[in-house]
């Protein structure tokens, strides 16, 4: 079958934000707390707390958003939810007033459409919050109530917030907070697929869905994007899976995953030995051990076989979210580690996704800590954030690095050297992991023009006929052109 995905995907770049934690509003506005009890912005962030962003902050940032050359954001949750991460949903068609309302909602969406910049909403179809109405009436009536089916029940009496007593009731990962839908009962199905719906017409650009392998309903998935795509055939659909996803990315259901598989080797790779073991602990995307180039262009070539085209342009790329550590972290403060790995992540192909904050050097551990608040300028990393804007705008400039095919031309010890090709258009991206500078010759004949224009970093190239002359710097990257 011929697979379609949304074109301005491949375009992309994507900002992940976590909306209580990147700005609060400086404008007098009508909000639901006069005298909130927020954490302290700067404080290390807890399971509980709340720190007060919200989306008139995010609003009032979109001049620095689209200053780093980004055109589409991802937003974890914003539903109506009793946690500070919202993915304990109370209510599908509320967002949190905390958050601004659904009116604060609309502004956002208008001014970053304005912008041209695209808004992705997290939905978290799997499981609910035991504060959802349905289930809150199962707790208030037992069996009695006329949502009984909505969940997976088990027994009598529930225990939803005790745990000497069995919960007597399916919950996503045990957590007795977040009770499961019965998926296979038709009305459940129903509720979802019309919240999908409604969102898509409110006017959101797609959906990135959580844990969305935890549901098992067959032709689930297809429904879903047979409906979205009803409203919206460029709406974006992308899954929150961490490994293999043929069985998601067949054209029928989603646009592409979070590409985790591209993730843990490009850590690897990049910060090697560096990388803090306890930050990477029960992941699934296995930054560790140490890739050599070689290794690491193996991992990257199955990567690109193992779907089809028009899907790996489509994919949502990243170093970190807000499920893991951030890469700084991971890397022991190395700073080369993440601008080599950010340079790999912007002329990869498929859509990069650059974690709030990670473009100025916030640092943080595993959750909750990697949900910080967005740090004042004066704690700014200004050569992270410089490397970050070269790298989106020239992105953004070179088609080559967007739709253009991509080949490993050489790949030996710490150097790997491959080329993005768009119709006229050839680039050469290079990148050196070792505490050595290396100076190697490699046939260049793949090559229509002899790239000589430095565009990034601070590598030389030389031609001798056909062949390549090529100084990369220690623990540095670069680009020809």
């Amino acid at each position: 079958m011929q697979i379609h995905t949304p074109d301005w995907v491949k375009h992309a770049v994507f900002y992940q934000i976590f909306p209580d934690r990147f700005a609060k509003s400086t404008q007098p506005r009508k909000r639901l707390l006069n005298d909130p009890k927020w954490e302290d912005w700067d404080a290390f962030p807890t399971l509980q707390g709340y720190k007060g962003g919200d989306l008139w902050g995010i609003l009032e940032q979109l001049d620095y958003i689209q200053s780093l050359g980004v055109n589409a954001i991802y937003f974890t949750p914003i539903f109506q939810s009793a946690c500070n991460h919202r993915y304990h949903t109370h209510d599908y068609y509320q967002v949190d007033p905390l958050l601004g309302g659904n009116a604060a909602f609309k502004e956002l969406l208008d001014a970053a459409h304005q912008r041209n910049i695209k808004i992705v909403l997290d939905g978290v179809f799997n499981h609910a919050s035991r504060g959802i109405f349905f289930f809150h009436d199962i707790l208030e009536n037992g069996p009695h109530s006329p949502w009984v089916d909505w969940f997976k029940i088990q027994g009598w009496p529930l225990a939803p917030y005790t745990g000497d007593a069995p919960a007597n009731y399916d919950s996503w990962a045990g957590i007795r907070s977040l009770p499961v839908f019965n998926h296979d009962n038709p009305e459940v199905r129903e509720y979802i697929m019309e919240i999908a719906e409604y969102w898509i017409k409110f006017g959101i650009d797609g959906w990135r869905l959580d844990v969305p392998f935890e549901i098992k309903t067959p032709g689930f998935w297809q429904e879903f994007r047979d409906r979205v795509k009803a409203i919206n055939p460029d709406a974006y659909i992308v899954g929150e899976v961490w490994t293999d996803s043929r069985q998601w990315l067949d054209g029928r259901q989603f646009d592409g995953v979070m590409n985790y598989l591209f993730t843990g080797p490009t850590i690897a790779f990049t910060a090697g030995n560096r990388v803090d073991l306890e930050m990477v602990k029960g992941r699934d995307y296995q930054p560790f051990p140490p890739l050599f180039a070689a290794e690491y262009a193996e991992k990257i070539e199955d990567l690109l076989t193992l779907y089809p085209w028009e899907i790996q342009l489509t994919q949502l790329n990243l170093l970190a979210s807000h499920d893991t550590a951030r890469l700084i972290t991971i890397a022991g403060g190395d700073v080369a580690s993440l601008e080599l790995a950010t340079l790999l992540l912007l002329t990869f192909p498929g859509a990069p996704s650059i974690y709030y904050g990670d473009e100025v050097g916030l640092p943080g551990a595993l959750d909750p800590d990697c949900r910080r608040g967005f740090p004042l300028e004066a704690n700014w990393n200004l050569q992270i954030l410089k490397t970050h804007k070269q790298l989106i705008s020239l992105r953004n400039q070179y088609q080559a690095l967007r739709v253009g095919s991509y080949q490993v031309i050489y790949a030996e010890s710490t150097l790997y050297v491959f080329i993005r090709i768009w119709e006229n258009e050839e680039l050469m991206i290079a990148v050196n992991v070792g505490e050595e500078s290396v100076t190697v010759s490699f046939d260049g004949g793949k090559l229509e023009n002899k790239l000589q224009n430095l565009l990034f970093g601070n590598g030389e190239i030389k031609w001798n006929n056909q062949s390549v002359d090529l100084n990369v710097p220690a623990r540095s990257g670069c680009i020809f052109g």
